[in-house]
């Protein structure tokens, strides 16, 4: 492995990849999750940013559809007081101005239903998907044409698995998907990057589920050979990188390192694997524990921010089998490991945001052999730009 470091800056990296530093407020025209399916019930509605589009959720007669939320009239969030009057629309609760789900286009004005802008006026539409307890909306240019499917910006269905036992895909039959997400300070890609990062293990070394359960888990991992971190480019499918440790001829374990006396943690051995896609989605395969697969979506907010989604999946088709499942969910998963395991990623996410906001980082870090695997993301993810959100703020200049 070459070092990739540089002495002062790192902008001849930096642009290897410019698409990807140029995508501050993340890439447009893909699907992200924008709610659990728990969290919008029948009759309701609910407002997420994505990208800076602010974006009204509603179900109505059992279907979810997605519109801008924010009314013509006064500009207003209809999400700031839902307001659904009748199936197939929704109202803004300021002046009544009423819209209809299928095309946002204006419907009636409670107060005035004869008003002459009645039939010429509408709010934006985005497509929607609901699959295994995830509301997924299309984001991006309004005139993009029609959107690629679902499965395109979902991780690939995992066939190679060491074990023979392949953790399940977000849309398969039969699995169960339980989850939480949050709104976090940091940029997306700090977020992302974090996930993939094989040098990151530090962060973890005194995590509580790890003591518990007497995982081996390494000061870190040294990569071998330039095909550690395996380019994954399917034609009209998902585009990401795999960090293969599954397989041993590619990578080195730190174990310890008596410069700073300090061993690593844990006898117990167990398999996991990372994997990052386009446009931002991590793939941990058999975390936290065998069979299962945690997924964290970071789907940008604004250039700060980002809802940070922590989903884990696995298979259970009988009603046993499901209690089963939610009861180590309730009981270990979510507070030891979204909650506990997790927080450990959340701090250094939001300590890194600083050099990035108030020192130009993309311009000004300091990379190094570990890194590998974030190059080679970055890499990717600049060669599939669908296209880039921008700010929707108008410039005060």
């Amino acid at each position: 492995m070459t070092a990739i470091s540089h002495s002062g800056s790192s902008a001849g990296v930096t642009r290897q990849y410019a698409p990807y530093v140029q995508a501050d407020w993340g890439f447009a025209n893909h699907w992200y999750p924008a709610l659990l399916s728990s969290e919008l019930e029948d009759g309701t509605a609910k407002g997420v940013t994505i990208g800076g589009h602010d974006i009204a959720l509603r179900r109505s007669a059992g279907k979810t559809y997605a519109v801008s939320d924010r009314c013509i009239h006064r500009g207003v969030k209809l999400s700031a007081k839902p307001m659904c009057l009748s199936e197939g629309t929704i109202t803004c609760w300021y002046h009544g101005f009423t819209y209809g789900l299928d095309d946002g286009s204006l419907t009636t004005i409670v107060g005035n239903p004869d008003d002459s802008l009645i039939g010429k006026a509408r709010i934006r539409t985005y497509p929607v998907e609901e699959a295994n307890g995830i509301i997924y909306v299309f984001v991006g240019e309004e005139d993009f044409g029609t959107p690629p499917p679902l499965a395109s910006d979902l991780p690939a269905p995992v066939t190679n698995d060491p074990n023979d036992s392949p953790v399940p895909h977000l849309l398969d039959e039969g699995v169960v998907i339980r989850g939480i997400h949050r709104k976090l300070v940091g940029n997306w890609r700090l977020a992302a990057e974090n996930g993939l990062d094989p040098g990151h293990l530090l962060v973890h070394w005194d995590n509580q589920i790890l003591v518990a359960l007497d995982r081996a888990l390494p000061l870190g991992v040294n990569a071998l050979t330039d095909s550690a971190t395996e380019e994954i480019d399917i034609e009209n499918g998902p585009k990401g990188v795999m960090n293969r440790y599954d397989r041993p001829d590619l990578y080195q374990p730190v174990l310890d390192n008596p410069k700073v006396n300090m061993k690593a943690r844990g006898t117990v051995p167990h398999y996991f694997r990372t994997s990052l896609w386009v446009p931002g989605v991590l793939m941990v395969e058999h975390w936290p524990i065998t069979d299962h697969v945690q997924y964290e979506f970071y789907v940008p907010i604004d250039d700060h921010h980002h809802e940070y989604w922590e989903v884990i999946a696995t298979r259970a088709r009988t009603d046993e089998e499901i209690a089963e499942f939610n009861f180590k969910y309730d009981n270990f998963m979510l507070p030891l490991a979204l909650e506990g395991f997790n927080n450990s990623d959340v701090f250094a996410r939001e300590a890194t945001e600083e050099h990035y906001t108030r020192f130009d980082g993309w311009n000004n870090e300091m990379l190094c052999d570990m890194d590998y695997s974030i190059i080679a993301w970055r890499k990717m993810a600049a060669r599939h730009p669908r296209g880039f959100f921008e700010s929707p703020y108008l410039d005060e200049d």
